[in-house]
């Protein structure tokens, strides 16, 4: 573990640089500087209105800005935040920094054309910025493109600015230039550890030091050449690596299919990787037959989440047209099974996997089978709503022992530390496994009263992993 500030040192040089400001006042650093110190000391109100007094004093100074936008963007303030970034990019068009940082947010509010943009002016203004490459990469992933691994170049390590008053825990966190990373980062709070960002294809020699390793490469549909040099990157490490490669990498919707339908009380979809070309070809419908499959079904490319480019295929007469639309060699054929309830809508849950405990996240209740959080239709329905709420309140009592028992048993199964797992429910009882890998997003709702209740269930997960983080970076 790295050495930092104290909180009495950092009191200290903060009542000395506040004491040279009453003198008469002092160069604009000192300011952001006490803007710096204050954030640090936890104090984000008083350092919010220190930032803007430097900018009063230099509108155009990059540091501050910069700096108050992040604040606000961990306060939650995130429309606030939208607006400082997109002056950041005003005041200086040619920052790769600035318009990366715009990009991001816009990413976050899924403003994905926008995020898309700003992603490219970057990276065109520095190819090295690894954090647009990976911006760029994770737009184009959502908006159902397929992305290769930008080209290597750059600097492989970030460090994120260490706010804390103590001795903070080093995080290594090793992430992809491509799509498939998991969202870690809103976890590691600054105030407790000190988290050093490696992608791991720029990055070549020793490890830096660190006190535990989270990798972060976590789809293993997408980024299988990524965790390969993961694999590679840590052949000597001897201390605690939270979801190691080879557990990843054996969590494709193909591998699960096979080893997640033997838990009890378990049902997942007959799953077959084919050539794209066949399926589209005049033996389509004859192919799928002699792999056991019936109409309906579902086609999907590989490696892509939040529905894109996954579609029911109701008829044989169908196939040919939906195969041929999909990109990709290879596409996963799944069987469909029927998740409808009596009402005629479609449920899909969402437990997260943390540290061997489940920690009920999401429900997702909509009009059409492929029904994800953002497209349902919870915030018309406030039935739907009680019934997320139940559900997030008591997972063991609304889903009953023995789904609750499975959903246990299939996070053993995955052998991760972090992960999550979508499911629904048959008419008959049976618990359906839709996706179960490391990329399950944790998504704090919009500031709307009516997603209060989720509130807590969401805190609950993410103390829970900052708790699992500290206790594994303990251990020997």
């Amino acid at each position: 573990m790295a050495g930092q500030s104290t909180e009495p040192a950092l009191r200290a040089k903060l009542q000395e640089v506040e004491a040279r400001l009453r003198r008469g006042g002092g160069p604009l650093t000192l300011y952001v500087q006490r803007a710096q110190l204050l954030d640090r000391l936890g104090r984000p109100d008083e350092a919010a209105n220190a930032y803007a007094e430097a900018l009063q004093r230099d509108p155009n100074h990059f540091g501050a800005r910069n700096d108050l936008a992040l604040l606000l963007y961990r306060q939650g303030r995130r429309g606030d935040a939208l607006v400082l970034f997109a002056e950041g990019v005003e005041r200086h068009p040619t920052s790769s920094v600035a318009h990366a940082n715009f990009g991001f947010v816009l990413l976050k509010g899924r403003d994905l054309e926008r995020a898309r943009t700003a992603y490219e002016t970057a990276v065109r203004l520095d190819p090295s910025n690894a954090e647009a490459q990976r911006g760029l990469a994770a737009v184009r992933s959502q908006l159902g493109e397929v992305v290769e691994a930008p080209a290597a170049g750059g600097t492989s390590l970030v460090t994120i600015p260490y706010r804390g008053t103590g001795t903070p825990i080093d995080v290594l966190l090793l992430v992809t230039l491509g799509a498939g990373n998991v969202a870690a980062e809103r976890f590691l709070d600054e105030r407790v550890f000190a988290t050093t960002k490696l992608t791991v294809e720029l990055h070549t020699g020793p490890l830096p030091p660190h006190a535990i390793v989270f990798n972060a490469v976590g789809d293993a549909d997408s980024a299988g050449a990524a965790l390969t040099k993961v694999a590679a990157l840590l052949a000597g490490e001897r201390g605690v690596v939270l979801n190691p490669p080879a557990a990843v990498a054996q969590t494709g919707r193909l591998a699960n299919a096979e080893r997640l339908r033997g838990i009890p009380g378990v049902r997942t979809a007959r799953t077959a990787l084919l050539p794209r070309a066949a399926l589209a070809g005049p033996d389509g419908a004859a192919l799928l037959a002699q792999h056991g499959f019936t109409f309906p079904l579902l086609l999907r490319t590989p490696g892509f989440h939040t529905g894109a480019n996954f579609e029911l295929v109701a008829a044989a007469r169908e196939l040919s047209v939906v195969a041929s639309i999909l990109p990709g060699e290879e596409l996963l054929v799944l069987e469909y099974v029927d998740t409808r309830a009596s009402d005629g809508s479609w449920a899909k849950y969402r437990a997260m996997l943390i540290g061997g405990r489940v920690f009920p996240l999401h429900l997702a209740i909509g009009a059409q089978w492929k029904v994800h959080y953002f497209s349902a239709e919870m915030a018309e329905r406030p039935e739907y709503r009680e019934r997320e709420q139940r559900y997030l309140d008591d997972v063991a009592a609304t889903l009953g022992p023995a789904a609750t028992a499975a959903l246990a048993q299939i996070g053993a199964a995955l052998g991760l530390d972090y992960a999550g797992v979508d499911f629904g429910f048959t008419p008959a009882g049976e618990l359906v496994v839709f996706e179960a890998n490391a990329t399950m997003v944790v998504v704090p709702p919009g500031a709307d009263e009516r997603w209060s209740y989720r509130r807590a269930a969401i805190e609950r997960v993410s103390e829970a992993v900052r708790a699992m983080v500290v206790a594994r970076a303990a251990r020997p």
